[in-house]
């Protein structure tokens, strides 16, 4: 505390003389400028303030993020349950809806990218929230293939706001030691939602009334609960610190604890230059190889899992009790890897970490013999370390991507890799003239695709181990880099700010 009260009296003064918030800083600056005086700090215990922080902001990140996997992967659960039987739909047609999803969360992404930067970001988090619940609660009238496709393409559109959304949130509140933990919680409800969803099928599946199908009731009781939460989104998460309901000092004392992120709070303005750059870089094209290619198991387990343990001998009841070791595994890999991840700022190795579990898992699937349905079980339970390594792959674009617009730019091509990785994988699925099928090809895809996983982030962490260095010796060479006072919060690129130095 008394570092940050130091450094600002020292330099607030120096920073209204020479340097005058615009359009084109980031909002945190112009907070810090305002005409009216802030007043002497207050005693502020940063342990407590990050304690009230989480408080306010990690449970909705966290019911937001639960909600999107488990409302999106409803259809899985709601297959074993009859959904497809009830409405005439075939197995290719089936495989047919995971694709529909992703496709059109691929194409929103770059709308919604934009429409999260020039609107309030929890405002417009919530509502695409309640719009998506909307969606879920009308699965329960869908009598057909036609109106499954067509709802399964809006879940997409609403639910492709969700992550990017959450990324800059997670940026404008946390140090970028204390990021990887905190994306790490909120998307345990991957993981979470795996045993929810499970426990749900079948609890819903002793349902025995003849007015409604049990799956029917599951969705519609699932899309409920998820407008409640878009509402409270909208209440309770605020947009930005500035706008939200800690005290003057704790709104300072918030922005000045991130000045040694040098990646900014928020800017409302679109900069076409900052998004050229992003997509120029090297680093953006790895990371997002890494992103596809480690999602193609995520896509083909979440979407077909119950399938594939159904599939093993095992009756729709036992199927639904068999996937919560699922979950378990995807917690476990999560809170340890992000944990080891914010301790050591390794982000790249700990990926790899978890995605070598999952190739090993594909191979026990694919190549054990028809028989040993224990081994393929556990096989399945492994692939589920891969889609855990994606946390740590939001962190790093979080903590490497200075520059909102560049940002909002990195979060959307993450997004749309991640979504042709999804794609990808149910439709290595296809139906192999077996009953039941083995998905051969789809388990040696899981396989293939995490090598290509592993590969690309290790250039990754090598191009940008290489990077601080030249930018060490730059600095050494000349005495030190000139300090541009706030240049933390010019909504200056990483690129452009040569004090910047990434973390992998």
């Amino acid at each position: 505390m008394a570092d940050i009260e130091k450094r600002v009296d020292e330099e607030i003064g120096d920073v209204q003389k020479k340097a005058i918030p615009t359009a084109e800083t980031d909002d945190a600056l112009k907070f810090l400028r305002r005409d009216d005086e802030h007043g002497a700090f207050e005693d502020i215990d940063e342990k407590v303030l990050l304690r009230k922080i989480d408080w306010m902001v990690m449970p909705l990140m966290f019911s937001c993020y639960i909600l999107q996997y488990l409302d999106k992967t409803l259809i899985n659960y709601a297959n074993v349950m009859g959904l497809r039987q009830d409405t005439g739909t075939s197995a290719t047609q089936f495989s047919y809806l995971a694709l529909a999803f992703y496709v059109s969360y691929c194409v929103c992404e770059i709308p919604q990218g934009y429409l999260m930067q020039r609107f309030p970001t929890a405002k417009y988090l919530g509502s695409q929230v309640i719009l998506w619940g909307i969606c879920v609660t009308l699965n329960c009238a869908c009598t057909n293939f036609a109106s499954l496709v067509a709802l399964r393409v809006l879940l997409g559109c609403f639910e492709s706001a969700v992550a990017p959304s959450l990324l800059l949130v997670t940026g404008m509140w946390y140090k970028k030691s204390e990021q990887p933990f905190r994306i790490g919680i909120w998307y345990l409800g991957t993981g979470t939602g795996t045993i929810v969803g499970a426990l749900f099928s079948f609890g819903f599946q002793h349902y025995t009334g003849k007015t409604f199908k049990s799956w029917q009731i599951m969705f519609l009781v699932c899309g409920v609960i998820t407008i409640a939460a878009g509402i409270c989104v909208m209440v309770f998460l605020p947009d930005n610190p500035m706008k939200s309901k800690l005290s003057d000092g704790e709104k300072i004392f918030a922005i000045e604890r991130l000045r040694s992120n040098k990646t900014g709070i928020e800017n409302k303005i679109f900069k076409k230059a900052q998004a050229m750059e992003c997509i120029a870089s090297p680093y953006t094209w790895l990371i997002a190889l890494h992103t596809a290619a480690s999602s193609v198991s995520n896509g083909a387990v979440s979407s077909f899992q119950a399938t594939i343990i159904k599939g093993l001998g095992y009756t729709s009841k036992e199927t639904a009790l068999l996937s919560l070791p699922s979950g378990a595994v995807s917690i476990v890999s999560i809170l340890s890897a992000t944990f080891v991840a914010g301790r050591t700022n390794t982000r790249g190795f700990n990926a790899c970490a978890l995605i070598i579990p999952s190739i090993i898992g594909g191979a026990l699937m694919a190549f054990l013999p028809k028989n040993a349905s224990a081994g393929k079980l556990i096989g399945n339970y492994m692939t589920n370390t891969g889609g855990a390594a994606l946390p740590l792959v939001y962190s790093f674009a979080a903590a490497n991507f200075a520059g909102h617009t560049k940002k909002v730019t990195i979060n959307a091509i993450l997004l749309m890799s991640f979504c042709i990785g999804n794609i990808i994988g149910p439709l290595t699925f296809q139906p192999d003239g077996k009953d039941p099928p083995e998905y051969i090809p789809a388990k040696i895809a899981i396989m293939a695709t995490g090598v290509l996983a592993v590969v690309a982030i290790l250039a990754l962490v090598s191009m940008l181990w290489m990077e601080n260095k030249k930018r060490d010796k730059e600095e050494a060479a000349m005495g030190g880099y000139p300090h541009v006072i706030d240049s933390e919060f010019m909504d200056r690129t990483d690129k452009e700010n040569k004090e910047f130095r990434y973390s992998y």
